[in-house]
């Protein structure tokens, strides 16, 4: 086992040398809960009125959903209720780290050239699980000493740093078994990105229902993100819960280790389904191969929001009983967006944040352009009468009617719930599916940065993922850090209309368009004359 494992700390060095945006994500993250702190205390000056926000949100559905439980009702015990969701993103940015320097390196061909030196069997799985891991404990410091400085328990601080790390352990792990079961980078990062799903759904299950005494509150429990949060930071510092984690996480981490050993190199433990000796007639065009390339991608996506969709629409009507407790609430969720009622502020911040998540998908899909290029798969194409501009639009096509179709699935699954539930359908569908279609243009600016960068930077068109991160920051906390007008216009998202609830002006969306053509374009000329492919 120990030659195995040869060469993993210079493995290690060389990911953290390569993977510089680990340390952009860990500034990021840090200042979310420094954030969300600032901005309850501007809001609830006195331990009373803490307690009386605590008192209503703890007991609604809408935020057990989005957030979980709420444990107290001191200043860190609303800034970790309010991260709640955090743990997710952390968790998604570690398994995927994984399955990057895991699956994604055999993919490529470099595990079995670095395989051919001095490297254990096991060096580039153990120095991927180690970066990650050693990053979310760097987290988990860095996040108690920024709480420090909101004057709130250094126990508690440093407790809620371990609740995220805790929850990027476990699905580091997760990333790490999903790498060893298919031969595609994109199978591993669905199949672990599912399990963080469920593993979310489970958790909201579980939580409304003992919110509600039913009988299926066990659900949570199921959850790793549920462990993650029972430590319950500054409401019991509960240290012993980091215990389980670990064990579960090296539980993991080992069945990685194991199912390594039972394959190939290149090779998955589930063996790729053969296609026929002979290619479909409808594949003889580049629009068909890049139907076959995006559309298992397409649907996961359209899926996963479609579910989404439901759970953020059916907590809808749930809002509004927040309406005759708490005015400082009410105020709180009339500057999120919209202006005619706390439903439609409420719908109006959930399709902003399915915008972003659309966005995500956009980008993935543009950047298929890069990996097909860097891969080698292109040249083939290309090497037909296929000219460049017709093999990247085939793949555009994609992202843009592909973000529309994810966006718009969403929306409709908001809209049909909350309409069910409140009993109006041809009322309130209409008005949500205007309010995820107002969204477009600025998924849209976000893919047309990817093709950018692609065409005119293809070395970092990896940075396309920093402008999402940069949105979603501004998008998060950016009222709450009171930044000035000018920087958070620097987001698309900020130029679209906060609808439902407010008037929808055109102006800012044809700009908005007119913007994702010019990216667009500059990046579509680059692609034609630089030289391919560019490793």
């Amino acid at each position: 086992m120990i030659d195995a494992l040869t060469g993993t700390g210079t493995l290690a060095r060389f990911i953290v040398r390569r993977d510089r945006r680990l340390f952009v994500w860990v500034v990021y993250l840090c200042v979310i809960p420094v954030a969300f702190a600032s901005s309850f205390g501007g809001l609830y000056r006195t331990a009373a009125a803490r307690r009386q926000f605590a008192e209503t949100s703890g007991h609604n559905a809408t935020f057990v959903a989005l957030y979980g439980r709420l444990f107290g009702s001191s200043l860190g015990d609303l800034v970790t209720w309010r991260s709640g969701f955090v743990p997710v993103v952390i968790g998604l940015i570690s398994l995927l780290t994984v399955v990057r320097h895991t699956r994604v390196e055999e993919e490529s061909g470099r595990r079995e050239l670095i395989g051919a030196a001095v490297v254990g069997r096991y060096a580039g799985l153990a120095a991927a699980l180690l970066v990650t891991c050693a990053t979310d404990v760097v987290l988990a410091v860095l996040i108690g000493l920024a709480m420090m400085s909101q004057h709130v328990p250094v126990a508690g601080s440093f407790a809620l740093g371990a609740e995220f790390a805790a929850a990027g352990w476990v699905f580091a792990a997760v990333g790490g078994v999903a790498a060893q079961l298919t031969e595609s980078s994109g199978s591993a990062r669905g199949l672990a990105i599912s399990v963080l799903g469920g593993a979310y759904l489970l958790r909201v299950v579980g939580d409304l229902s003992s919110l509600s005494g039913g009988a299926v509150s066990w659900l949570s429990w199921l959850s790793p993100i549920e462990w993650a949060q029972q430590i319950r930071p500054y409401g019991g510092d509960r240290w012993w819960v980091l215990l389980p984690i670990a064990v579960i996480a090296a539980v993991m981490a080992a069945g990685a280790f194991v199912l390594s050993a039972r394959r190939d190199v290149g090779a998955g433990v589930f063996p790729a389904r053969l296609g026929p000796a002979r290619g479909a007639p409808g594949l003889c065009t580049p629009l068909a191969l890049a139907w076959r390339l995006h559309r298992s991608l397409i649907a996961s996506w359209v899926a996963g929001l479609a579910v989404t969709g439901v759970v953020l629409g059916g907590i809808a009507k749930g809002i509004g009983t927040l309406l005759n407790d708490n005015v400082h609430l009410e105020n709180l969720f009339a500057r999120m967006g919209g202006r005619a009622g706390l439903i439609d502020a409420y719908l109006a911040a959930m399709m902003s944040l399915l915008a972003l998540t659309a966005a995500s998908y956009a980008v993935q899909a543009t950047l298929r352009l890069r990996s097909e290029e860097a891969s080698g798969r292109a040249e083939p194409v290309l090497a037909t009468s296929v000219g460049r501009l017709q093999w990247a639009a085939s793949h555009l096509v994609f992202s843009i009617l592909g973000s529309a179709a994810v966006l718009m699935s969403a929306g409709l699954a908001v809209g049909l719930t909350y309409g069910l539930d409140a009993g109006g359908v041809g009322k309130y569908l209409p008005p949500v599916l205007g309010a995820a279609a107002a969204q477009l243009p600025a998924v849209w600016v976000l893919a047309a940065v990817a093709v950018a960068l692609v065409g005119l930077a293809p070395r970092i068109a990896g940075a396309s993922w920093g402008a999402l991160a940069i949105c979603l920051l501004f998008g998060l906390v950016g009222a709450a850090l009171q930044m000035s007008h000018w920087l958070l216009d620097i987001s698309p998202f900020s130029h679209v209309p906060k609808a439902p609830g407010a008037g929808v002006s055109l102006t800012p969306l044809i700009w908005l368009v007119g913007v994702a053509l010019v990216l667009g374009a500059a990046g579509l000329v680059g692609l034609r004359r630089r030289a391919m492919p560019v490793g």
